[in-house]
């Protein structure tokens, strides 16, 4: 006779198969047993204060590791707690498995005390959503749960465990499934030869770069193809530092909210050839609003359906083989008068390109030497530039402080600014920050937050100190939704009901243990971030920011009609 365990036993041995580092939650009544079980297990639980930083944190781990982050819940408002940072997840194609507790099977079929239908209330905003109706099915559908999570394109799913699956016995036969890694398929010959055809013909092609290159790690595959062709490559704000900003073919970001400097290289494009892009991370039709650029979409699943997305010749397939093998079957350059260029006009002078990369610079640069006080955004991204090693890693949450870090902050590897594009949820850079510091510890962690979202998940600064996960959070304080006054302002001529009052910053750090700091002239932000991202401790950093630089910014841009 066979012996027994408990199944919240065998949960935790079908998540360690799966490689799991950890379970970021909070524990109920219905999954004491899971919690319990993961005493005796490699995985390290972290125990967080509100679900939703759970959330977070597993879909950032998720995010920089390319393996599936977890999240745990109790059953009804635990569960439910979970959903924002699953729904962002999602959106943002970043692998997470949440798991909650449910109500007893004994139960579950009539009206009765926290009953509420998770799986229902899941499935909209995750890949599978399922119910676990017993024991022995577990090491079938975690297995099915990570395949599903990890697979491109990647995402949230969703396990609700009734507490009577999760206290019941089942044979200590039973085992995890063995891994099978789905392997990603070569491009099709014939779609190369039908895009090298089109970029034969081309005049003025332009490469977008977006979050799925950054998750195939196709920086290398970029890299040689832009040079191999002499091609200028933007990216998306989620797609950042997946093309490096100091190479020559660099022109930075694109998806703000105004005609940017970068958009002038759309607007004299012919071909886009989108590598990695995925519509929900900005509307092509900032790039295309006339639906008349030739697309070339390389990716490893089709392009979703969009009048401003016609996709000409779609490559579907690992994206760094279909880099080579198209830039290996293409015989010509777009940056030079060379003899190989075909009997159509050239691409315009490589000038133009070089001005747009000169402007943001420029900007760069000028925001360095302001000293005003209140700081000017440009200037508290230089800093933080100035700040942070070429590897480290900065979370910029939703609001002013993403725009203005997503269009000018340079980046140099894939995954070192890390936006909510998808989705744009505020409140997951701090929570997001631990995760962050969990996968990668030897780099510098910053969580670049308004004071806004700063305030929706600031609990978790306790997490971070009770845990010894050294961030430092930088709050761009105004006292205001900075971005919802900005619109309102551009939009309206007005602003109002977004200002809002705020605790003393430093004193609200230490009162959790963490190290506060402020920041009380221009000259003070970049030692004071150096310190405390030279501490080995959780660090609050507070500057007052002066976002009548906003309107300034958006002025300028709706003024200009060319880079010259």
């Amino acid at each position: 006779m066979s012996t027994q365990e408990d199944a919240a036993r065998l949960l935790v041995r079908t998540l360690e198969a799966e490689g799991v580092e950890y379970v970021f939650g909070i524990p109920g009544e219905e999954n004491i047993h899971f919690v319990h079980a993961l005493n005796d297990s490699s995985i390290r639980y972290i125990l967080v204060r509100h679900e939703q930083g759970a959330a977070f944190m597993a879909e950032i781990y998720g995010r920089l590791t390319g393996r599936a982050g977890v999240a745990s819940a109790t059953l009804g408002p635990g569960a439910i707690n979970l959903q924002l940072g699953v729904a962002d997840a999602t959106t943002n194609s970043t692998p997470v498995v949440a798991i909650s507790a449910q109500v007893g099977l004994d139960r579950i079929y009539k009206e009765s005390h926290q009953i509420i239908d998770l799986v229902s209330l899941f499935r909209p905003i995750t890949k599978w959503s399922e119910l676990v109706p017993r024991a022995e099915a577990l090491p079938e559908m975690v297995r099915k749960a990570f395949k599903t999570a990890q697979t491109e394109r990647p995402g949230a799913v969703y396990l609700a465990i009734p507490e009577d699956v999760e206290a019941a016995k089942v044979s200590a036969d039973l085992a995890p499934l063995p891994l099978n890694i789905v392997r990603t398929q070569e491009p099709s010959p014939s779609q190369i030869a039908r895009a090298a055809d089109l970029l034969a013909l081309a005049r003025r092609p332009i490469v977008l770069a977006g979050h799925g290159a950054a998750r195939a790690r196709a920086s290398d595959a970029l890299i040689y193809f832009s040079e191999r062709l002499g091609l200028p490559v933007a990216t998306t704000f989620n797609g950042k530092g997946v093309f490096p900003d100091d190479h020559r073919n660099a022109l930075g970001a694109v998806g703000f909210m105004r005609h940017d400097h970068v958009n002038f290289g759309f607007d004299e494009a012919d071909v886009l050839i989108a590598v990695g892009y995925e519509l929900q991370e900005f509307d092509p039709v900032k790039v295309n609003p006339d639906a008349g650029k030739k697309i070339i979409h390389i990716h490893q699943f089709p392009a979703e359906v969009d009048d401003h997305y016609p996709v000409e010749v779609g490559i579907q397939g690992d994206i760094s083989r279909s880099l080579h093998a198209l830039a290996d079957s293409v015989h010509r350059r777009f940056d030079t008068d060379g003899t190989s260029r075909p009997p159509v006009p050239s691409t315009p002078p490589a000038s133009t390109h070089h001005r747009i990369r000169e402007l943001l610079r420029e900007e760069l640069a000028e925001g360095a030497t302001e000293d005003g006080f209140p700081l000017s955004p440009r200037r508290i991204v230089a800093d933080v530039r100035a700040a942070m090693g070429r590897g480290d890693i900065v979370l910029a949450d939703t609001g002013a402080v993403k725009m203005w870090m997503a269009r000018m902050y340079p980046t140099y590897e894939p995954n070192t600014l890390i936006v909510s594009n998808g989705l744009s949820s505020m409140g997951f850079s701090v929570p997001g920050a631990i995760a962050a510091k969990l996968a990668h510890p030897d780099r510098g962690i910053l969580a670049a937050t308004g004071d806004g979202a700063f305030l929706m998940n600031s609990q978790e600064l306790e997490t971070a100190v009770r845990e010894n996960v050294p961030i430092t959070v930088l709050i761009w304080d105004d006292s205001a939704y900075g971005l919802i006054e900005w619109k309102m302002d551009l939009d309206l001529g007005t602003s109002s009901h977004i200002k809002f009052g705020n605790p003393d910053f430093v004193k609200y750090a230490e009162s959790f243990g963490a190290r506060g700091h402020s920041v009380d002239s221009a000259g003070e932000l970049l030692p004071t971030l150096r310190k405390a991202l030279a501490e080995d401790a959780v660090s609050v950093v507070t500057v007052p920011v002066d976002y009548s630089h906003n309107l300034r910014l958006t002025d300028k841009l709706g003024d200009l009609t060319d880079p010259f």
